[in-house]
């Protein structure tokens, strides 16, 4: 960048950084030193409001390739032809700590993908699990009101934590993976991503498929146990977001092969559990990850704030083949995720450099509102009409849903195994002796700190249920902590 004079925000030269404008040596301060008040002032607003979740994060600009035909299954342009390139931009977060808490924290991590197609921005919004603690998107702002901090304690309660998940026995899954010994990476670089959620993919032809995103990291799992991450955590509470940024200096460019799994749309009424559950996920012996891509993340962010903290994610920004499921998390973060970044961003954040499309414009009849730059100068602003404006396509991103029944707030089971213990207890199985005795001491050191003993006796309860020994084991731990 060129160097010259500082100038002020209207680019003025500034004659002197180093002292406010005085009535006199020494005397008070004068209200016509503007580029006192400018800088006060901006400095007072440099801080738009944090993510309600997903916080702390850190970021990376890549690229994703495609390795495997799929255009069978879908039409999206992005995904047309093998060795295909498109840009991209990955944030990695962790969900419950606000901006300033540490990276090593037992906690998902948040895997937001934006990819720059010709068709416009695709976000895929996953974690680094396959599954979530709830499964309706009306439960969302209780379940983190118990992970944030208590109204009246100002600190977060694990009361509050495991009061909602015994109370909530579909949680059992995600919290067995939790506290299992992926529930701490050591680095972002070293975990795999889902996009969690089903999504549909539709083909040329018209014919739907219901997918779920899997990203294997190409630098191998490695994990944190809870002690090295408490080390770790008030040692270098930046360290996953130092980690990435050096690694990528160093061109040691992180990448991820990018796969899916996918179960055509007529299968879906009569699979044994719902395959729209966020947590439940798809057994590979069922439908197993077909590979398609690879993923790598080779240029770090010039500005942290511009780059990493005004991005914006969400699930709702889709291509042509490319749409949403019955996935009722899924249809609650549709509007969620747009409706926080409007507020928290701006009505114009879609027109960042780090959100706005790439190979297209956006061509909306949006106009208006803070920070709008007058990008469309004097093009009309309504649909249709005849100056030459946007137009319609009369062609649907994705393909229609068959929905059937009567409108209600209440879901009745309608697969086999519709059963919210199930899968924790199969995840549960496989582990190896020593990773069920570290699960085991995980929970336990966790219910530890609960005051309540029906609480306690509730959580443990679920896990009894996913599996007897499961159960039998951590009541046996827990007493022997709490005495």
């Amino acid at each position: 960048m060129t160097q010259g004079p500082l100038t002020t925000e209207a680019g003025a030269p500034v004659a002197d950084n180093q002292n406010s404008e005085t009535a006199g040596v020494g005397g008070p301060v004068l209200v016509q030193d503007q580029l006192l008040l400018e800088k006060l002032a901006h400095f007072n607003r440099e801080r738009i409001p944090e993510r309600v979740v997903h916080a702390r994060g850190a970021g990376a600009y890549g690229t994703f390739t495609v390795t495997a035909d799929v255009t069978p299954y879908t039409r999206a342009k992005f995904l047309s032809e093998v060795g295909k390139e498109t840009e991209t931009f990955l944030r990695f977060s962790t969900v419950a700590g606000n901006l300033g808490a540490p990276d090593a924290v037992r906690d998902p991590r948040g895997f937001a993908l934006k990819f720059y197609t010709e068709e416009g921005n695709y976000d895929l919004v996953g974690n680094n699990t396959p599954v979530f603690f709830i499964k309706d998107a009306i439960k969302f702002p209780d379940f983190i009101h118990t992970q944030k901090r208590d109204p009246y304690t100002g600190s977060t309660e694990m009361d509050n934590v495991w009061d909602f998940w015994s109370l909530s026995p579909e949680s059992t899954h995600q919290v067995t993976w939790l506290f299992g010994d992926r529930g701490i990476p050591a680095s972002y670089r070293h975990m795999d991503g889902f996009g969690s959620h089903t999504y549909q993919w539709s083909n040329e032809a018209g014919e739907a498929f219901w997918v779920k995103y899997h990203f294997k990291t190409d630098q191998g799992i490695k994990t944190l146990t809870q002690a090295e991450a408490d080390t770790l955590a008030g040692a270098d509470p930046d360290s996953h977001q130092r980690d990435l940024r050096q690694a990528i200096e160093r061109g040691e460019f992180p990448s991820w092969t990018v796969g899916v799994q996918i179960m055509p749309v007529a299968e879906a009424a009569k699979y044994r559990f719902n395959p729209f559950d966020l947590t439940k996920v798809w057994p590979h012996a069922d439908y197993p990850v077909i590979e398609f891509g690879k993923l790598e993340l080779n240029r770090n962010p010039e500005n942290v704030f511009a780059e990493v903290e005004q991005s914006i994610f969400s699930p709702s920004h889709f291509v042509p083949g490319i749409g949403p499921s019955p996935d009722k998390m899924l249809q609650g973060r549709l509007f969620a995720y747009g409706d926080a970044h409007r507020y928290r961003v701006g009505i114009n954040a879609d027109h960042l450099p780090v959100n706005r499309p790439h190979a297209t414009e956006a061509r909306t009849n949006s106009r208006d509102g803070f920070l709008y730059d007058g990008r469309h100068k004097g093009a009309k602003n309504y649909e249709p009409n005849s100056f030459g404006g946007p137009f319609q396509t009369d062609r649907a991103l994705w393909q229609p849903v068959a929905v059937s029944g009567v409108t209600g707030e209440t879901e009745a089971p309608s697969h086999a195994e519709d059963n919210d213990f199930v899968q924790a207890g199969n995840l549960y199985r496989l582990m190896t002796e020593e990773e069920k005795g570290r699960l085991i001491d995980n929970l336990a050191g966790a219910l530890s700190d609960v005051s309540r003993e029906d609480i306690v006796e509730r959580a443990v309860n679920n896990f009894r249920q996913a599996d007897g020994d499961f159960g039998k084991r951590l009541e046996a731990a827990v007493q022997a902590l709490r005495g």
